[in-house]
């Protein structure tokens, strides 16, 4: 590259840089990294953990109620019922964590989020500050205790998920039962404050090295007291993006979290419950850790201590994929695009490998060859191929066959050749994505980079902004948008789909809008700018419309 080449690229770097710090400076009110004491080192240990297992359990799960939430706008005969009658006869005879935590372990789970304490306002642990907890039931015991006693004898690092939100010390004060308004903020009640800050002393104190912490609330008055407490510790919900039931479009920076239900509901729910496959959750997984994040894939157990046979199943599965294919999964980054169509990408922080995880509406015949070509990738003279879990030597039952990995590299990409060996179900069409691992390769061209910049209101449409900053590799882009409502459980549950705008056509780097209109002025509604390369989309960040 010559020297003026290469001062405009660098040139045109420093203006990208500077318009995100812009743009990061201007929504730093609505970040909740602004102000966060997480430690840059604990971030990146988190970042490598990459698979967590959430667990939703409180003294409700004995009815199959959605976890705390049939609290809001209950009737004072159900209220009462609830916090009086559900602890007599919470009694999970049937709990082994250690059988929890062995499969976990085998699942590939690095970390465990259990629900110390719901909204509703149940201690799941043995505190000090309430008779509305585990102790005060026929069970007796300290559940938080065992689970993670049970975790960490596997290896499996601990976090407390808890609510600032506390439906039972709301009841006992007076005040309605209601989330997300002011009027029942900690912030704006000096005594739930000091309640929820003497548990979270209690849980940080009394129960050995806490990794992470989950605070599905205002983290105000709290995340500081819990850095100020154990400075390692890492908040995430509170101090990083964590959606809900979705995988962003796109990496997100520094660390992040998804996290995400097996089926639609978070706490054990015995009728109206829809499981995705374990098929799916593989693939949610691989998504989520190409984009960056990690995945926190959450479990409710029954009221027995069982974990359902479905969510057994399920990690069941999971497992025997991570058996075979967690290189790709831990301490891994994001490649220069995330994916090529059905082929995702990660990559070792390290850069040493690359990972190409080949998914599949169809098994992928055992003894069957098949080539790919990787576009955005190009090798070097180092460069080995392979494909996890194989040796690339025998088949079973095919030893005219010598299953030797192969690649050459063209213009238009690395084409690959591999050929799937291993026998890991009796019916020989194991569903599930092969992962080829690829040493010491470089990127094969330059990403466009697009930014979502805003959006005005004009009648009952909406303007929307976006920023070609980068045109890449690229001599001409189609570039848009997409938009959906904010629809689900609170502000960080997506469950609508997105709608696209019609596509234009752009040939340098520079805004562009685009309107749509019979918006309903009832819903929030959320949006993001998109390229549409032909390898794949590229998104700018999602952005609320301010309505």
């Amino acid at each position: 590259m010559s020297g003026t080449r290469l001062l405009i690229r660098t040139m045109r770097w420093l203006v990208v840089f500077l318009l995100a710090g812009n743009l990061l400076a201007l929504s730093a009110a609505d970040d909740p990294e602004v102000g966060s004491l997480n430690k840059p080192e604990r971030l990146d240990w988190f970042q490598d953990q990459g698979f967590g297992l959430f667990i939703h359990w409180s003294v409700d799960s004995q009815l199959g109620v959605v976890i705390s939430h049939s609290l809001v706008g209950a009737s004072p005969e159900y209220t009462d019922r609830f916090f009086t009658e559900l602890p007599k006869t919470f009694d999970p005879y049937e709990f082994r964590p250690l059988d929890w935590a062995r499969l976990a372990h085998l699942a590939g789970v690095r970390y465990v989020m259990f629900t110390a304490k719901h909204h509703s306002g149940f201690t799941m642990f043995d505190t000090a500050t309430t008779n509305f907890g585990i102790m005060h039931t026929p069970f007796h015991r300290d559940i938080t205790k065992e689970i993670f006693d049970a975790f960490r004898s596997q290896g499996i690092a601990a976090g407390v998920y808890y609510s600032p939100d506390d439906f039972w010390w709301l009841h006992q004060n007076g005040k309605p039962i209601e989330r997300l308004v002011p009027e029942v903020q900690p912030v704006n009640n000096p005594g739930l404050m000091q309640y929820d800050q003497a548990q979270i002393r209690e849980l940080l104190t009394n129960y050995g090295k806490i990794d992470a912490l989950f605070l599905d609330g205002e983290a105000a008055g709290l995340r500081d007291l819990a850095w100020k407490l154990d400075p390692n510790i890492i908040v995430t919900r509170g101090a990083i993006k964590t959606p809900e039931l979705t995988v962003p479009g796109m990496p997100l920076p520094g660390a992040w979290e998804t996290n995400m239900t097996m089926g639609t509901a978070w706490q054990y729910q015995p009728q109206n419950e829809h499981y995705k496959s374990g098929g799916e959750l593989i693939r949610l997984l691989i998504q989520t850790r190409a984009k960056g994040g990690n995945f926190l894939l959450n479990v409710g157990p029954k009221p027995n201590g069982e974990l359902p046979i479905e969510e057994e199943e399920r990690l069941r599965e999971i497992a025997l994929w991570m058996f075979v294919n967690s290189d790709a999964i831990y301490s891994v980054r994001p490649w220069v695009i995330t994916n090529e169509g059905d082929i995702w990408f990660t990559k070792k922080k390290d850069n040493q490998a690359l990972y190409a995880i080949v998914e599949s509406d169809t098994p992928w015949p055992r003894a069957t060859w098949k080539e790919f070509t990787l576009h955005s990738v190009r090798a070097t003279e180092k460069t080995q191929l392979s494909v996890l879990g194989q040796n690339d030597q025998v088949i079973e039952y095919h030893p005219e066959i010598t299953p030797k990995s192969s690649w050459r590299q063209e213009k238009d990409g690395l084409h690959v050749r591999v050929i799937q060996t291993q026998r890991l179900q009796d019916n020989f069409r194991w569903p599930n994505p092969v992962v080829l691992k690829i040493t010491n390769a470089e990127p094969a061209f330059t990403p466009p980079h697009v930014q979502t910049t805003g959006s005005v209101v004009e009648g009952s449409g909406e303007t929307l902004q976006g920023e070609v900053l980068d045109m890449g590799d690229s001599s001409s882009l189609q570039v848009g948008f997409e938009y959906r409502p904010i629809a689900g459980e609170d502000v960080n549950s997506r469950s609508s789909p997105w709608t696209a705008t019609p596509a234009q056509t752009v040939s340098k780097a520079g805004a562009f809008t685009a309107h749509i209109d019979s918006l309903s002025p009832t819903s929030t509604y959320e949006f993001r700018a998109v390229i549409r390369h032909p390898l794949l989309a590229f998104y700018g960040s999602e952005i609320s419309m301010k309505r």
